[in-house]
């Protein structure tokens, strides 16, 4: 990096943390801290609301495997990956349903009243789990722009960018976090606008949007593969299902579907920039939107690095806030130690701080942000009969447990190598997690069901057997 690359580079991730500081508002209360109310106690409004979670499920992470993926597969890749978002208002109608229909106020209480304790712990552990990769695989992506893995610019960058994060969010919480998210989405858009600007002329409009096959073996398996996951995914991420339960069901419900639709058009956009790369011959070397910033100039890579920074600091401030929620309110409440009064914001404050340091422990060890999405989404698969079948139970653990446990212990096994190849479904790179994903659901659907035949099956035996009596 010379002198001037540094100097506008390092100046800009300063002036955004200061900026971000400044403006981002002060939580006086607990209300505001965990659940982001106003200082009234007012909910946040609608457009607010769609806007967070609009930008925070743009991950860094995102836009990078989605321009990879454009590099790769041309638009089949971007539009496999770009299918994740309609996931979103997927989760709107079911949060929804679930509002309406059962009263819950989060998900944690949702499955504790319809399968037990155990099922929210279990629930607990594994959005723990997704939400302590989100750290990493988004400060690694800010720190790919300052610097090469295992140089000191890559991790001062990335733990830089983190403690600027952690500052606003350790001042507001999600009141803090939503709001800074609106001022995110602005600049995401405008800059990805910028960078399009720059890409498009370079190349046949109608080439960059057909580039690319509908077949198995280019990018079509992971389409399907985001297809079957669409009704897991999103329920282990309390960056978004924490923000099904701060406003109103109906308004709610607007904002999911309409954040979901524009998240769709924006990830797929964006994947462009690997279809570019595709179409002149640049390598993507793993970070697409890097590779195309250097071969178009200082500018652009600039302009991606300002899409990469807005990104993944509207995921990791919602990370903070989500991981600081779940830790000092849901996982007490679950455990019966607290009453629904929630604790002190020191508590979140230090749950933050320490989670902002364990979190990015991974990336000094180097992992593969990718898979940081993939894997997850097969581990998860059981929740999908959970959310989609619970209407067919009021009281079932065992469905719950058979579900879930056999998703997991398929994306483990999975994630080891041990899935048998004839569990493949064609001969592309996700193949194999196609047929896990496909044969995985079915089993687990089965899981779900199993102990309701069972308790039906029992109920007429004995039925049938009082009546001979």
């Amino acid at each position: 990096m010379t002198g001037t690359e540094a100097t506008l580079f390092w100046g800009f991730l300063i002036v955004y943390g200061v900026v971000m500081y400044a403006l981002s508002p002060k939580s006086r209360n607990a209300e505001s801290f965990y659940k982001g109310a106003d200082d009234q106690g007012r909910p946040v409004c609608q457009w607010s609301l769609t806007a967070s979670i609009f930008i925070s499920w743009i991950f860094a992470k995102s836009v990078t495997n989605a321009a990879n993926l454009g590099a790769a597969y041309g638009v089949t890749g971007g539009l496999a990956y770009a299918a994740y978002w309609l996931s979103i208002p997927v989760a709107g109608y079911i949060i929804y349903l679930i509002r309406t229909q059962t009263g819950a106020g989060s998900l944690q209480e949702f499955l504790t009243s319809r399968f037990g304790r155990l099922a929210a712990l279990s629930f607990a552990a594994a959005i723990l789990i997704r939400l302590y990769n989100e750290v990493w695989s988004n400060t690694a992506v800010v720190g790919g722009y300052f610097g090469n893995v295992g140089e000191w610019p890559y991790y001062t960058a990335a733990m830089v960018f983190t403690a600027f994060t952690l500052a606003y969010s350790l001042k507001g919480g999600l009141r803090s976090s939503i709001f800074t998210d609106v001022i995110q989405a602005v600049l995401f858009v405008f800059f990805v606008a910028a960078v399009l600007f720059l890409i498009i002329p370079a190349n046949d409009t109608g080439t960059l949007l057909t580039t690319g096959e509908f077949r198995l073996e280019a990018g079509m398996d992971l389409l399907l593969v985001a297809g079957l996951q669409l009704f897991s995914y999103p329920f282990h991420d309390p960056v978004l299902t924490d923000r099904g339960f701060v406003n109103r069901e109906k308004t709610m419900l607007k904002s999911f579907v309409v954040a979901g639709l524009l998240g769709f058009v924006a990830v797929f956009i964006f994947s462009l920039v690997g279809v570019h790369a595709r179409l002149n011959g640049i390598d993507a070397g793993g970070n697409a939107p890097a590779a195309v910033g250097q071969a178009l100039g200082l500018t652009a890579l600039f302009l991606m690095s300002v899409v990469m920074m807005t990104s993944a600091g509207s995921t990791l401030d919602s990370t903070f806030t989500s991981f600081s929620k779940s830790i000092a309110v849901d996982l007490p409440r679950l455990a019966r130690r607290t009453a629904e009064r929630l604790p002190s914001m020191k508590v979140g404050a230090a749950v933050m701080i320490i989670f902002a340091i364990l979190g990015n422990l991974p990336m000094f060890a180097g992992t593969d942000i990718l898979k940081a999405t993939t894997i997850s989404g097969t581990m998860v698969m059981g929740l999908a009969p959970v959310f989609l079948f619970y209407g067919f139970t009021r009281w079932s653990p065992w469905s719950f447990h058979l579900s879930f446990w056999t998703g997991l212990g398929l994306g483990v096994l999975l994630t080891v190598g041990w899935i048998p190849d004839s569990w493949a479904i064609g001969e592309g790179a996700y193949a194999l997690l196609l047929g896990t994903n496909a044969w995985g659901i079915l089993i687990c659907t089965a899981g779900f069901f199993l102990p309701l035949v069972l308790r039906r099956l029992a109920g007429r035996s004995l039925a049938t057997t009082g009546a001979g009596s």
